[in-house]
């Protein structure tokens, strides 16, 4: 595979000096790498000099590594006259991490190259969904993406979902898209809800809830039951406690009596 290189140069008169950075994947144009999650990056920098530039001071040309700023750790042969950092595999904070090479005598002279590192939404499957009527329904969509899926769409029974008049309210903050409402009308909000997510990169995704709305059931007042049967029950003890002590007193300041 023929490799694209990503040239600074430093110049001064007649003399050139360089640092270029190949990839595998290929760099891009304004320097991008395009890459998936859970891939590998490989990434040399090579330093290079016009050949009547005298050669640094102690031998070859020193190399750092930056990633967003932050120095890379290097060993002791991966930094002198070529140098090499592996990415691997790519997560999700790779995407837009840059990579930075320079010289350490002179970081004027460097090259970088920028991740893009796209995946696809995770919305997919089905569930089954059961509300009470009059109680709030809530149901979320992972659209998670890159590129981004900014406006994810909602359907109700095929058609689709009029926000207004179910009371439906629907948000999206880059990785949930999150239809709600407050009060479940059986008559409005039971059905099959659908959520799509489509990418330029690798299609359609889709999560679908199948929503029952069921009646609305008595609730057992457990907790003041509880609590009830709590004070019965030391109002029992504290009696018998009390009897067993009046009984005590009795038996001690009461005379036998003889026939």
């Amino acid at each position: 595979m023929e490799s694209w290189y990503l040239l600074v140069l430093l110049v001064s008169g007649a003399q050139t000096m360089s640092v270029t950075i190949e990839s595998v994947p290929d760099v891009g144009p304004h320097g991008t790498i395009q890459t998936e999650l859970e891939r590998t990056v490989s990434l040399v920098c090579r330093h290079s000099a016009a050949p009547d530039l005298p050669p640094s001071e102690g031998g070859e040309e020193e190399l750092v590594w930056l990633r967003n700023g932050a120095a890379v750790s290097l060993t002791a042969g991966n930094q002198k006259g070529s140098s090499g950092v592996c990415v691997t595999p790519v997560i999700h904070q790779d995407n837009g991490a840059t990579f930075t090479c320079h010289l350490r005598r002179n970081a004027s002279i460097q090259a970088s190259v920028t991740l893009n590192v796209t995946y696809p939404p995770t919305a997919s499957g089905s569930e089954e969904v059961s509300v009470e009527v009059a109680s709030s329904l809530v149901l979320r969509c992972d659209v998670f993406a890159n590129p981004p899926i900014t406006s994810p769409l909602w359907t109700l029974n095929g058609s689709t979902l009029d926000l207004s008049a179910g009371g439906f309210t629907l948000t999206n903050d880059g990785f949930v898209s999150q239809l709600s409402v407050g009060s479940v009308e059986r008559s409005l909000h039971q059905g099959r809800y659908r959520c799509t997510a489509d990418s330029p990169v690798y299609g359609t995704r889709t999560r679908v809830f199948q929503v029952t709305v069921t009646d609305k059931t008595t609730k057992f007042p457990l907790m003041p039951i509880i609590a009830g049967a709590v004070v019965v029950v030391l109002t029992g003890i504290f009696a018998i406690i009390s009897r067993w002590s009046t009984i005590t007193k009795v038996t001690r300041h009461t005379s036998p009596r003889f026939p």
